[in-house]
């Protein structure tokens, strides 16, 4: 046989053993907590029109912010062998510098804190 028909047919085994055992695995007897739902920390049975906390939001951002900033630099290493290198050095340093310099300002006014 042929080395690509080998590797699919190991693919497909272990894709359907791996399926098999996890619905073998887990356990089937769901308590009643396991089944209500639950969003962000609020009563589901509640009044909808409870307030939001803001300092949620603002984490939820900056979660956000810094999630996109590895997303920018993830191309860092290709652009390493480009013709000047020392360019992508420089964008680089500019966006972590900048993101540092607002998670400096964040920490100084007090936005991390989750207790007053």
């Amino acid at each position: 046989m042929s080395l690509i028909t080998i590797s699919i047919t190991l693919a497909l085994v272990l894709t359907l053993v791996l399926a098999i055992v996890s619905f073998w695995l887990p356990q089937m007897n769901s308590d009643f907590e396991k089944l209500s739902p639950y969003e962000c920390g609020f009563e589901p049975l509640g009044s909808a029109r409870l307030p939001f906390s803001l300092r949620f939001f603002l984490v939820a951002i900056l979660f956000l912010l810094f999630d996109l900033e590895i997303a920018l630099l993830l191309p860092l290493p290709w652009g390493d062998q480009l013709s000047s290198p020392l360019l992508t050095f420089v964008w680089a340093s500019a966006v972590l510098t900048l993101l540092t310099l607002g998670l400096i300002y964040e920490w100084a006014q007090g936005g991390l804190e989750w207790a007053e």
